[in-house]
């Protein structure tokens, strides 16, 4: 099960909270094919299609195709940031790059 940490709940939630988006959710999508495999992206979006998985954490809601969902399996999404790099990141990763990569997937 892919789950979420309150700390990437929180940074969501003001990220629709200051585009004036509260009820949308944070779609993730594949944005394209890296040395370790998948790199992913966000986007806002109203609503889910019909064929997501839909995750709901504290008012936040991430939508992901199957396919995505299926990758993420065992991983969590979190938040992290000090004085030089922000973003959210994937923890647990499955990928067994051996490439020098510092975060694969």
């Amino acid at each position: 099960m892919f789950t979420i940490t309150d700390k990437a709940v929180e940074k969501a939630k003001a990220i629709l909270v200051a585009e004036g988006k509260d009820a949308w959710g944070l779609r993730i999508y594949i944005a394209e094919q890296g040395r370790c495999g998948p790199v992913y992206g966000f986007n806002m979006q109203e609503d889910h299609l019909p064929t997501d998985d839909v995750i709901e954490k504290n008012g936040v809601k991430v939508f992901m195709n199957k396919q995505i969902s299926e990758s993420l399996s065992g991983m969590q999404l979190d938040y992290y940031a000090d004085e030089n790099v922000e973003g959210f990141i994937f923890i647990g990763s499955h990928s067994s790059c051996s490439s020098g990569c510092s975060s694969c997937g």
